[in-house]
């Protein structure tokens, strides 16, 4: 495995998206090919997703990052997920 620098945080481009999702593909050392079936996506789905194309499909989109370990947070502006975890407390849906 490479350390390959993957870039978590704020995103705002489908293209910041697609780029982390490749990294983390790379730094699990797996192939396109691999992470679709495991995902349940096709191959072409997620060639595109990795190239930002702005037009996928959010509920692949989001499979495909729940696979790979990985968790969306939506939040006001000026809020961290640090913040938002500690108010939702024991919250369920």
């Amino acid at each position: 495995m490479h350390d390959i620098n993957i870039p978590y945080g704020k995103i705002k481009l489908p293209a910041e998206i697609g780029l982390l999702i490749r990294r983390k593909r790379k730094e699990i050392g797996v192939d396109q090919k691999k992470l679709s079936g495991f995902a349940g996506v096709g191959v072409r789905y997620l060639s595109e997703l990795e190239r930002g194309k702005p037009t996928v499909e959010l509920g692949r989109a989001l499979k495909v990052l729940d696979r790979l370990g990985l968790d969306v947070w939506i939040l006001p502006r000026g809020k961290s997920p640090d913040s938002n975890e500690k108010s939702r407390g024991g919250r369920n849906g």
